[in-house]
């Protein structure tokens, strides 16, 4: 049998370990896949699978029509968690924690989808307004609450003691 000689054998074990090392699943390190998952309409969600095993953050955008002429993004920091995001029928619950959210839009090419995504729903809800990007929070003391006067009106809203009082009259014969 003849001597495999000083690389011989020194190639093995390297052959050995490049071998093990291509084994390794690749479900273990996230994909960073981002593609549209639309919630209601097209353009309205964002998938990004940020971890391994397919999870990751549901993105959902918003329109913002307040400004004359102008539609922009409205941003939520509460995305949704994405399962099963590499397979083929990915679908969110839940929701994850903000910072999540925060370290997800610090990614340039996830704000290149998010900006691309966005101008497309504001072309589909509102072609007669210009577009103008605005980039999401990043950090936590950026976020702005949204106020919504209509649902906050005194003449829309009842008075939880009339109804109840109106609800007994009903249950006790209408009296």
């Amino acid at each position: 049998m003849a001597d495999p000689g000083f690389w011989g054998k020194r190639a093995a074990p390297w052959a050995g370990l490049l071998l093990l090392a291509g084994c390794v699943p690749n479900q273990r390190t996230p994909t960073w896949a981002i593609y549209p998952l639309p919630r209601r309409v097209p353009h309205d969600g964002l998938a990004v699978v940020s971890q391994p095993d397919g999870y990751g953050l549901h993105i959902w955008i918003e329109t913002d029509t307040r400004r004359q002429g102008i539609c922009q993004p409205r941003w939520t920091p509460d995305a949704a968690r994405l399962f099963n995001g590499n397979g083929t029928a990915p679908f969110s619950a839940g929701l994850v924690p903000r910072q999540e959210f925060f370290d997800a839009v610090a990614r340039q090419d996830l704000r290149r989808a998010l900006r691309a995504e966005s101008e497309a729903l504001c072309k589909a809800r509102a072609p007669q307004r210009r577009y103008r990007w605005q980039e999401p929070p990043r950090l936590a003391k950026e976020v702005k609450a949204e106020r919504f006067p209509l649902l906050e009106q005194p003449e829309l809203l009842s008075d939880p003691n009339t109804i109840d009082s109106s609800e007994q009259r009903l249950l006790n014969g209408g009296t």
